[in-house]
């Protein structure tokens, strides 16, 4: 019986991937992934770009859509530094979005059936030791499938200012980081220094692999 309703799961889960990538490559959500295409609009938007482009990027996270090509948007739109800002003020709305969805809309219904799954019981373990760092933590690491991670936090018990102001210092490094690689790859793709392009590439990596020697706390 375990096992079957393993791959039950398993076979949800797979339907649910499936049915996103087929929205994001034969609807007018692939556009969303289309940097060339986002970047050229939202410079041609004027005054309202900045408003326009938090609202898509809330929109997007809180419907499960990957924010990482519209954070590097946002540097080659509106430069580092407001990139930054933008795409951290779309991000963690987003996430808020999604988090809202998992505790009051969904919550119900995703409990009945996935209420007892172990990666939903090992979730709120590691919140329940430290709500805040495991929030700030997760954030950190570009390898973290952040969509995903906004719905289910929803789930758990952590409380929404702790979720939000986790969500929000924590996203602060790795927004910088696509927004710079949006500012160095716009520079580097019209004839300018490729060395920044390079660079911020290597930050990225050293985001994705400082989890692994952080030491765990010894019990």
């Amino acid at each position: 019986m375990h096992v079957r309703r393993h791959y039950k799961t398993l076979g949800w889960l797979g339907l649910f991937v499936a049915a996103l990538v087929v929205v994001c490559l034969f609807s007018p959500f692939k556009m969303l992934f289309d940097e060339a295409f986002l970047t050229a609009e939202f410079k041609h938007l004027g005054t309202y770009a900045p408003l326009l482009f938090v609202l898509v990027f809330t929109i997007a996270l809180t419907l499960g859509f990957p924010g990482n090509v519209l954070a590097v948007v946002g540097g080659a739109v509106f430069g580092l530094a407001w990139g930054t800002v933008w795409s951290l003020l779309g991000s963690t709305l987003g996430a808020v979005g999604a988090f809202w969805l998992g505790r009051y809309l969904l919550h119900d219904q995703v409990m009945h059936r996935f209420g007892n799954h172990p990666l939903l019981q090992r979730l709120n373990q590691a919140i329940g030791r430290s709500p805040f760092l495991f929030t700030l933590a997760v954030r950190f690491t570009p390898l973290s499938p952040f969509s995903l991670v906004n719905f289910l936090f929803g789930l758990t018990a952590i409380d929404l200012k702790t979720y939000t102001l986790g969500t929000f210092l924590g996203l602060i490094p790795l927004t910088l980081a696509y927004s710079w690689l949006g500012v160095s790859g716009y520079a580097a793709f019209h004839g300018g220094d490729r060395s920044p392009l390079y660079l911020v590439f290597g930050v990225l990596t050293v985001l994705s692999i400082l989890p692994m020697f952080v030491q765990k706390p010894s019990r």
